[in-house]
């Protein structure tokens, strides 16, 4: 099948028989459109609210679950059928894609393909292919390459049992568990051939050849490639390949991102697809550039001109600030899996290793950033400091040229503000911007009108919200006492005494070391202090995973969680497990303030705060990534300043005391300044101006432009 071929969503659901009148909601479930359009989520809690609560928001679930008894009902009231009629309507003007950005202002450009490859895409959480900021930006990527009407087409790994699932133990102590997914219950289509036979691509392994299944996400307008090596061709191990998501070992991650880089171009030769630009979003997918040199050495094509051929069509997006978090390979390894591959790139082994070597301390490497770097016409960090930072970082890759004209420039993050703006604070934007504002976004003046909000509709929209995020809260430590048994200590650590009339703070992320989760709690008594006060109390919230190899991770979710346990937090901090989208999306949407302080320069750029940002929360953070370009010193709060200490300890001590005296003596005293219910005048006066200020200049909209501007249809920069 064509990738763009037919695909009878109604026929997929038959078992379902879905009456006549809305047989289409078919069409829809199989598109995630419907994941950043809040009218189609309103159109399954019409039907069952408390279904589509049970199936963890997942529609195709929804309605392989839902009583007919329920649909005829829906049936019989008016105002659903014009919901559901004005959905349809949207969709199909939608998928035409008659006035497209893209259209607009490249009309010459329309044959261009744009190839995106990345190892994991963060869409919603009922589709498991996703673990974090990575993930969901890749995700948020391919929605707004939807909305401008790019010609698109992203590529990625199906893993059938995601990323892990978090339990926190009574000591504090991370245990992942994993859940295998049906394909039924997902909103993934199968690319079969003329003969209705499964579309498969084959790499070279150790000794075998390996075969991947090729199955499509249909992204609005655009589609999402996924291979999956759960064949019955594979060996048992083999099929495993792609289950997990940044699973295994060594060996594991090196077939993983043969299987995404080599695979995933055969994948789109064997759909007829002709990219003119490869777009490499951090260097799992870097061996790509292998499989197109291998295709233009067997074209007749010697080894450099291949090499600058490939260079002219690639671009790289870098998004890790350490040397340690790039991805590498020691040379036995590559030697094990590229030795019958390298004669075909026209290279000897040597000539193969030093597209990317790297000299370490106990011998060499294969760095993967290395080879996307070098096999690119541009690369890019995701934040201007990130950008000096990559300079820096990668200058001995271009001996003799200063770090300041490194050929790595920067193009910040940004968020899709369908995906992540919430219900209520969509409407007040509907009543006080113009009618096309979604379109213009990224345009400062569209927020303009937003300042002249009246505070008692800002404070009731942000109470809403965090009423919303309390009521959740609630809801799943009910869950937890009803299901699992947990003890009582448990379930209030899970947040069941949160009050949503008091400042909420919100610290939500990977718990890695250096995003040092436990900063805050530097100085429990003067934490205690805070948190304590009668006149103006605090509350946090911490939500979050560590990788389930980082034990040094682990141990900081551990210290946090025995800290808040503790009888004298009155219950005001919490700990939040098994961290997924629509947790953040509760958390960005709710909270007062989002809270984040890294090791600087280490966050390359970061998302969370410009999602919550977009939702009226303030941020307060180190400035570092995203926030120091964001910050303008009226729209948040600085922890610290830029300074970058090489003696740890001291560095934290720093930020841990700015920290409690910026919470203490500004953040603290403004909210609750003039004794209203909620935010003070004052508060809301900063919230409009992070809105307006950070909503534009951080929206995927403006990202997605410029990497169109700057990096997909430039040539090479001098």
């Amino acid at each position: 099948m064509p990738l763009n071929g037919a695909f009878n969503a109604q026929a997929a659901l038959a078992s379902v028989n879905l009456p006549k009148r809305i047989a289409r909601l078919a069409d829809l479930v199989y598109n995630l459109w419907w994941t950043w359009n809040p009218d189609v989520t309103e159109i399954f809690e019409f039907i069952d609210r408390q279904l589509w609560s049970e199936v963890a928001h997942n529609p195709i679930k929804f309605l392989r679950r839902v009583k007919r008894q329920d649909l005829n009902a829906a049936l019989q009231s008016p105002p659903f059928l014009e919901l559901f009629d004005r959905v349809i309507a949207a969709f199909d003007t939608y998928m035409k894609a008659e006035n497209t950005w893209y259209k607009r202002e490249h009309s010459d450009k329309l044959d261009r393909q744009i190839a995106y490859f990345s190892t994991e895409f963060g869409l919603h959480e009922s589709f498991p292919t996703y673990s974090g900021g990575l993930g969901v930006l890749s995700g948020d990527h391919a929605k707004e390459a939807s909305d401008l009407g790019l010609p698109f087409v992203g590529v990625g790994l199906y893993y059938d049992q995601g990323y892990f699932s978090q339990h926190i133990t009574e000591d504090g102590w991370q245990e992942a568990g994993y859940i295998t997914y049906s394909f039924d219950d997902l909103p993934i289509i199968p690319l079969n051939d003329a003969d209705g036979q499964p579309l498969m691509v084959s790499v070279e392994l150790p000794g075998r050849t390996l075969h991947a299944r090729l199955w499509k996400i249909q992204v609005g307008r655009i589609p999402l490639v996924l291979l999956d090596s759960d064949v019955p061709q594979n060996a048992p191990a083999d099929r495993d390949l792609t289950a997990r998501l940044y699973g295994g070992d060594k060996d594991t991650r090196i077939c993983q991102e043969i299987v995404l880089g080599i695979g995933g171009v055969r994948a789109l030769r064997l759909l007829g697809i002709t990219p003119t630009v490869w777009h490499m979003n951090e260097g799992h997918s870097a061996f790509l550039t292998f499989e197109c040199i291998r295709e233009l050495i067997a074209a007749g094509l010697d080894f450099n001109a291949a090499v600058e051929k490939i260079k002219s069509e690639t671009v790289f997006t870098t998004h890790t600030p350490v040397p340690a978090g790039n991805e590498e390979f020691p040379d036995w390894m590559m030697d094990r899996y590229f030795n019958q591959y390298w004669p075909s790139m026209g290279l000897t082994r040597d000539g193969l290793m030093d597209l990317a070597r790297l000299q370490q301390s106990w011998g060499t490497s294969f760095g993967m950033s290395v080879l996307a770097i070098r096999m690119s016409r541009q690369s890019n960090g995701v934040s201007e400091l990130h950008g000096q930072v990559s300079r820096k970082m990668w200058q001995f890759l271009f001996p003799g040229t200063p770090a300041e004209r490194v050929p790595i420039g920067a193009i910040t993050n940004g968020v899709h503000t369908g995906t992540w703006l919430a219900r209520g604070m969509r409407d007040l934007y509907n009543r006080y911007l113009d009618a096309d504002w979604l379109e213009e976004v990224d345009n400062p003046e569209t927020w303009q009108p937003f300042l002249a909000v009246p505070d008692d509709e800002l404070r009731a929209t942000r109470l809403h919200l965090k009423r919303k995020l309390t009521s959740y809260i609630r809801d799943r430590a009910r869950q937890q006492w009803q299901t699992t048994h947990r003890h009582p200590v448990q379930i209030v650590a899970a947040g069941t005494l949160l009050d949503p009339y008091k400042l909420t703070i919100g610290f939500a992320r990977r718990f890695s070391t250096y995003k040092r989760g436990s900063l805050v709690m530097r100085d429990v008594d003067r934490l205690l202090r805070i948190v304590n006060n009668v006149k103006m109390p605090v509350q946090i919230i911490f939500a979050g995973k560590a990788h389930p190899m980082d034990d040094p991770g682990k141990k900081v979710i551990q210290e946090v969680y025995r800290q808040l346990k503790r009888a004298e937090f009155a219950g005001r901090i919490a700990f939040l497990e098994d961290y997924d989208i629509n947790l953040a999306r509760y958390l960005v949407q709710g909270v007062d303030v989002w809270m984040n302080n890294p090791r600087r320069p280490l966050e390359a750029s970061g998302t969370s705060g410009m999602k919550a940002a977009l939702n009226g929360a303030l941020n307060f953070s180190i400035l570092d990534g995203w926030w120091q370009e964001g910050y303008n010193g009226e729209n948040g709060w600085a922890i610290g300043d830029e300074s970058e200490l090489d003696d740890h300890e001291a560095q934290d001590s720093k930020d841990a005391a700015s920290l409690y005296d910026v919470l203490e003596n500004q953040i603290q005293s403004l909210y609750y300044e003039d004794g209203s219910i909620g935010p003070s005048v004052g508060w809301l006066r900063r919230v409009r101006e992070g809105i307006s200020t950070l909503a534009p200049q951080f929206s995927m909209r403006r990202m997605v432009k410029q990497y169109v501007e700057e990096m997909y249809l430039s040539g090479p920069k001098a």
